[in-house]
């Protein structure tokens, strides 16, 4: 099962030239989820994987750097013919919002389905959990975490074999956890299956101070996603409007002890090397994605989670 996140929109507050405003897409198998949907999304989304059908999109809060894509995205599909329903999730106030946008969506030939997540709601899916986490921005915000169901143990086909198990259908009982018989005797699917393994785990964070929400959330993830709006020298500023410096969010994933850490809203008075550097001191597996670039996440035994730049397919 494929998954990794690409990196629509990495700016913080306003755009610049190299970067737009927030917007991040994760993609398992054939889901694709949009996490926030600053201005330009749909355009963003054209420049790479295309202007998808969505069917979820996660709004972490209410500010206008995140969420002002969304109006535009929502009559583009309109205008296409766009039939199946689309559900929007967001902290509690988002039926509000919509409310407030309705005069400008006007009416949409598809179902638009609002759903308001109070922190610590989960959202089951196929193979994997969607929780909800409160993080500290001042307002009503969530962090998401995506959360892979284990996955069975590996099976032992020589021992499977030396136990009289024969290949064919008795090996699939037992990787199934069914019991099958032998020649009289039972051969149960602990003796020839490992324990469960662990599914893979990714952690946004949407804007916020560190907290211990975040790091919780991102126990041993595989890649948290956290944003650094300031450097250090500006951590008066970061504390004042509840954002994080990069030093604060990379000393957050070092004692949540994650694979890797991606920081983004990069605010435009940075290039990115700034904040890199101020990171990597604290803690060394960490990127500054540009707009377009992704982290393709395997299952652990295949590898560590990799940044792929863009163009570089």
């Amino acid at each position: 099962m494929d998954l990794d996140v690409l990196f629509v929109g990495t700016a913080g507050s306003v755009p610049s030239a190299r970067r737009a405003l927030p917007a991040t897409l994760v993609r398992r198998g054939g889901d694709r989820l949009l996490f926030d949907c600053g201005e330009g999304t749909q355009r963003q989304l054209l420049r790479s994987t295309g202007l998808v059908e969505l069917e979820e999109v996660f709004l972490t809060h209410f500010h206008a750097d995140h969420v002002l894509g969304l109006p535009g995205m929502l009559k583009t599909y309109g205008l296409r013919g766009r039939e199946q329903p689309l559900t929007v999730h967001g902290p509690e106030g988002l039926e509000n919002l919509f409310r407030g946008l309705r005069p400008m969506l006007g009416r949409l030939p598809f179902e638009l389905r609002l759903v308001e997540l109070t922190p610590n709601a989960e959202l089951v899916r196929d193979g994997y959990l969607l929780g909800a986490f409160e993080v500290d921005h001042g307002v009503r915000a969530l962090g998401y975490a995506i959360v892979e169901d284990d996955r069975p143990g590996r099976f032992n086909e020589e021992r499977a074999r030396r136990l009289g198990v024969e290949p064919g259908p008795d090996f699939g009982r037992l990787q199934r956890g069914e019991t099958v018989s032998v020649a009289g005797s039972d051969v149960h699917p602990g003796q020839v299956v490992g324990p469960p393994r662990a599914g893979r785990k990714v952690v946004l964070s949407g804007d916020t101070a560190p907290c211990d929400g975040t790091a919780a959330a991102a126990w041993r993830a595989d890649l948290l996603v956290h944003e650094a709006t300031f450097v250090e020298e500006e951590a008066d500023r970061a504390r004042a409007t509840r954002h994080s410096t990069a030093r604060a969010a990379a000393e957050l994933a070092a004692g949540a002890e994650v694979a890797l850490l991606a920081l983004n809203h990069v605010s435009p008075r940075y290039g990115g090397r700034e904040l890199l550097e101020e990171a990597r001191a604290a803690f060394e597996p960490t990127i500054v994605p540009r707009d377009f670039d992704r982290v393709e996440i395997p299952f652990p035994e295949r590898g560590s989670p990799a940044h792929v730049r863009a163009g570089a397919d």
